[in-house]
């Protein structure tokens, strides 16, 4: 299963960039932007920037979607290789994706328990902010996208504060673009940053890269169009 993830990882490194093109990336991408969930156009990122496009989890709306969304992202972990003993998934999108991976991987023959967080900690009942099972062992914390990572650094600390070790992340795509701290552009992606800072394994179903050659495939469609401006907005801010 190692050997597996790290040809799926060089493949997903090489899409769009001359090499052959990861299968499962190129299968999501399409998905997302037939889900409408992928768009293109203007919009202004977290980071204030104006971004050629936008991916937006919150429009994987109904029950098809979200069951196929976890089959992405069960399929990418059981490729990965990377192993964790229970999943997590941080408040609010992070919550329907933690249960519906839990479940997908469940049945594809890898039960794990999961639990989530609440933004506000409730006083009666079972009180706390944490639900689900308890963290413990090697957990894997499951969320849309990553920007500044600054819900990762939020997860973390509830993980290690329950005594359970936060050893691995697994994000629908990388916009493998320049992270931003203080208002300013550093050198680094918010996965690289996970990564390299955090020490943490990250899964990723797709990554930019793997954008840009499905719109590359598409030079003589509506998608084809998009490709030179995304490819700029990379050339500008990629990492």
């Amino acid at each position: 299963m190692v050997a597996d993830g790290a040809q799926r990882q060089a493949g997903t490194e090489m899409a769009g960039e001359g090499g052959s093109p990861d299968r499962l990336a190129q299968e999501f991408v399409h998905f997302a932007v037939e889900a409408g969930v992928l768009r293109f156009g203007e919009f202004k990122t977290k980071a204030g920037r104006m971004s050629p496009y936008f991916f937006n989890a919150g429009l994987f709306d109904d029950g098809a979607k979200m069951g196929r969304l976890a089959e992405f992202y069960a399929k990418a972990l059981i490729a990965s290789g990377i192993e964790f003993d229970m999943v997590f998934g941080p408040a609010y999108k992070g919550i329907p994706l933690a249960a519906t991976v839990a479940v997908e991987l469940a049945r594809q023959g890898r039960n794990v328990p999961f639990a989530y967080n609440r933004k506000e900690a409730k006083d009666h009942g079972e009180g706390g902010t944490l639900v689900g099972a308890p963290l413990q062992g090697r957990v894997l914390i499951v969320d849309d996208v990553m920007s500044a990572g600054t819900a990762a650094r939020e997860s973390i600390a509830l993980i290690r504060a329950a005594g359970a070790v936060p050893h691995a992340m697994a994000i629908a795509l990388d916009r493998q673009e320049k992270a931003t701290e203080n208002g300013r552009d550093v050198d680094h992606s918010a996965v690289q940053y996970v990564r390299g800072q955090l020490g943490m394994q990250v899964c990723t179903i797709a990554k930019l890269a793997d954008l840009l050659h499905y719109l590359q495939e598409r030079g003589g469609s509506d998608m084809g169009a998009h490709h030179e401006r995304v490819l700029a907005y990379r050339q500008r801010y990629g990492v």
